[in-house]
């Protein structure tokens, strides 16, 4: 009987807390919406490169508030907000934009399990835009400034017995401030979308050693048959041994180890490549041993393959996976959702553009300005999808307001935005090091706040060899880097050409297709071209489909069509917004855009 009470009391709280929570305002939903738990959202593991068995998810409801640049605390909560989705998407239940001149404060009790008696707890957030300060106890633990990078903080000396408490403070100018925003803009239009503020990806607990691993950086090389394994730790310890096994399934096939301080290096006598088609995973154990005992252990994965460029026999310079020439074919992907804005309603949506862009006969995505959660780089390694990473960059002042920056002339930017880009950059690359599937890194979009563009290049280069750089993406092009990349629209072309690079298409196509049941705002809606119907928008893909084949001939290495869903009012999507109409013919694009991606690959001709 007593535990029938427990039950039901239990449904009843769980009731409770659903009915006082319910996505904002009246614009488009996903599938997914309805399907959200407010006390199990994005339960997921955050971290699965470096995964350890005890954590706890703090995402769910949290208080919050909105107060004056100039308030030390707020006086009053303004209701519940759901964590991990900004203010100003309808997910977060609040829907309210944040201005320059305003703070977001966030507000929750936590618990810690009882069976975390040892070792250190560390408070992690995913992604908070822009610039926090955090809390606990009302002990001030850290801040941190950078809207695309995980953090943490060591709380383990303020934690009391029963409920601690969580304080956030954010501040966040969007695309009014000097920090990189990507294609956040306060007053949304065109190609500009609505900003996102706070905490917009998953906030946790983890349980610790007292000595522990921090991150770890893996470099397979196929060429030599090895796999090095960078170990950071908390606390140098000059009796510290890192130790490194290798798994095919559940078969162990290889080991090593280094003292403190040093590179593992895993040697392997065959392997398993990772490719689009097969992307083959190993997984991995690293453990920190002192004196033979194992002190700290994650498990992470990683993949051989090899990104490269190289000259074919008709001298043109190619892209290359695991030393094979590969056309890579993809879509622009912005990563937006009409109900959680920069945040996915749940795993299973985030997969799906994934998903649905390999079923779509691509290998590739570039990761439009924006940088997505550890999960969603996962999905990439497992489907097998090649990533193209741009630096979400930007300035206070628009590529509209410095016209000179299409004449040839660099963008002078700031003291403080250049130091903020360069560490941003740095912390994104950081987060992203050890993911398979990213093969190039992209520092600059279109001349956004381009600078120093030689070096800022040169620098992504030596920071990471093992992969390839396209330095600016359309942007002011300098003899730097791996690639010139062009964009054109609508229809592909190639108008300059590097015999030194790699050239490639970073942008073309841009087809408008309206689905009035599915838009955003069904009145005022945009493409690079538009048509009425989906036969009629599919015939002009495939003729730019067959254009590109002959391009392909004349030199052209890769090419990224625009895009792969709907945005606010760009209607210029192979989805549309709320991801429920694939608007072309599937089987059609599927078929050609397979040819595309084997046009290289001699094996398959």
């Amino acid at each position: 009987m007593k535990k029938t009470l427990c039950i039901l009391f239990g449904l009843m709280i769980h009731g409770i807390l659903c009915a006082q929570w319910r996505p904002a305002g009246d614009k488009l939903k996903t599938e997914w919406t309805s399907s959200i738990d407010v006390n199990n959202v994005w339960a997921e593991y955050p971290r699965p490169i470096m995964e350890r068995p005890k954590w706890k998810n703090l995402n769910g409801l949290w208080q919050y508030s909105i107060t004056p640049l100039d308030t030390n605390s707020p006086q009053k909560n303004d209701g519940e907000i759901l964590v991990p989705f900004a203010i100003e998407s309808s997910l977060s239940g609040v829907q309210r934009r944040l201005t320059k001149d305003e703070l977001l404060w966030y507000e929750r009790e936590f618990t810690v399990p009882n069976d975390w008696k040892e070792g250190k707890v560390l408070l992690h957030f995913g992604a908070v835009d822009w610039q926090c300060t955090v809390w606990v106890n009302n002990i001030k633990v850290g801040m941190h400034s950078g809207g695309y990078s995980p953090f943490s903080f060591d709380i383990t000396n303020i934690l009391v017995k029963g409920n601690n408490k969580i304080i956030v403070k954010v501040f966040d100018p969007s695309n009014e401030g000097y920090q990189p925003a990507g294609k956040q803009f306060n007053q949304p239009h065109g190609t500009r979308y609505t900003p996102v503020s706070g905490i917009w990806q998953t906030v946790w607990l983890e349980n610790v050693p007292n000595r522990y691993i921090i991150n770890i950086k893996t470099v397979p090389d196929i060429d030599t048959k090895t796999i090095s394994i960078k170990v950071e730790t908390n606390a140098v310890n000059d009796t510290d041994i890192y130790h490194a096994v290798l798994f095919d399934g559940k078969n162990e096939i290889a080991s090593a180890k280094a003292i403190s301080g040093e590179e593992i290096e895993i040697h392997l006598k065959d392997f398993k490549l990772w490719t689009p088609d097969n992307p083959n995973l190993y997984d991995l154990k690293i453990s920190l041993l002192n004196n033979n005992k194992e002190i700290d252990r994650v498990n992470s994965y990683t993949a051989m393959r090899k990104f490269s460029t190289r000259r074919d026999e008709n001298g043109i310079v190619r892209l290359q996976l695991n030393n094979k020439d590969l056309f890579q074919f993809g879509t622009l992907d912005q990563g937006w959702w009409p109900d959680g804005l920069y945040t996915a309603p749940c795993d299973e949506a985030l997969k799906y553009d994934i998903i649905m862009t390999k079923e779509l006969g691509y290998n590739m995505i570039r990761k439009h300005v924006k940088v997505e959660p550890a999960r969603w780089y996962t999905h990439c390694d497992r489907v097998g999808m090649i990533v193209w990473q741009d630096m979400p960059n930007g300035d206070k002042k628009t590529e509209w307001q410095n016209k000179k920056m299409y004449q040839g002339a660099e963008y002078q930017r700031s003291p403080e935005s250049e130091a903020t880009y360069r560490k941003e950059w740095k912390e994104i690359m950081d987060f992203l090091y050890s993911y398979p599937s990213i093969g190039v890194w992209v520092p600059f979009n279109e001349a956004w706040g381009q600078f120093k563009t030689v070096e800022i290049t040169e620098w992504t280069k030596m920071y990471d060899p093992s992969r390839l750089v396209n330095s600016a993406s359309g942007g002011n092009h300098f003899v730097c880097g791996d690639m010139l990349d062009l964009h054109n629209y609508p229809a592909p072309a190639m108008y300059l050409y590097d015999a030194s690079r790699a050239n490639v298409l970073g942008e073309y196509g841009g087809i408008g297709l309206l689905f009035k049941d599915h838009s955003w705002e069904p009145d005022r809606n945009w493409g690079y071209i538009q048509f009425q119907n989906s036969k009629d928008a599919t015939d002009k893909y495939l003729e730019y489909a067959a254009s590109l084949k002959q391009l392909i001939k004349n030199g052209l290495s890769a090419a990224i069509y625009t895009q792969t869903t709907d945005v606010e009012i760009e209607i210029n999507g192979l989805m549309t917004y709320d991801r429920k109409v694939v608007k072309l013919d599937e089987q059609l694009l599927r078929k050609i855009n397979s040819e595309i991606c084997k046009i290289l690959d001699k094996e398959s001709l």
